[in-house]
């Protein structure tokens, strides 16, 4: 197979050719994180800000919706485990939209039996991340996604940029853990029958 790319390479790919490198970060992607905590918001956040992207955030997975439909962000970190409607409700929606089914999802959970149920009812995500996740753990996924064509990010007209969230306080970003930790409540599973 490595012979395959070296070929490649050398001769060119007259494929499709698409609008982000296949390796390498991309730069300044829009992406929206969607937990509960807001410590892995701001975690995620942070960690995704360092590297110049503009971070969306939302509470729960009405939000998000809105959030995706109307931003149409390039990236989605979505927990799986939350209150009212779970991740894997947002995933089954946004993959049944039209403005939004093409976004690449990354499901995160620290709820080992909600993995497990990801796994096995694997609704269209893109990957996955267990909690607790660190810095190489998260863009480990979006250079994978980069890799694969998946993640492309969306060139903007002027008049669409996203406003990114203002700036926290010096103190603020030093209060900001370089982990993300799992919530107590992602370790208990949903009742039966919400999913």
């Amino acid at each position: 197979m490595a012979g395959f790319e070296l070929i490649k390479r050398m001769f060119g790919d007259h494929g499709e050719r698409r609008a982000a490198p296949r390796s390498g970060e991309p730069k300044e992607a829009c992406i929206l994180v969607v937990d509960d905590s807001p410590t892995i918001r701001a975690v995620l956040g942070k960690m995704l800000a360092q590297n110049r992207h503009v971070v969306l955030k939302a509470a729960d997975g009405e939000s998000a919706l809105e959030i995706a439909r109307t931003e149409r962000p390039d990236l989605v970190f979505l927990d799986i485990v939350m209150p009212g409607m779970s991740g894997f409700a947002v995933l089954r929606a946004l993959r049944h939209d039209l403005l939004t089914r093409d976004i690449p999802i990354v499901m995160i959970s620290g709820n080992l039996q909600a993995t497990e149920q990801f796994y096995v009812q694997r609704f269209g995500a893109d990957d996955f991340m267990k909690k607790p996740f660190g810095r190489s753990e998260v863009f480990a996924r979006i250079d994978n996604l980069t890799r694969s064509g998946r993640l492309v990010v969306r060139q903007r007209a002027e008049t669409e940029r996203i406003p990114a969230e203002p700036e926290p306080s010096a103190a603020e970003h030093a209060a900001i853990p370089d982990i993300a930790m799992p919530d107590p409540h992602d370790m208990v599973m949903p009742p039966a029958g919400q999913d």
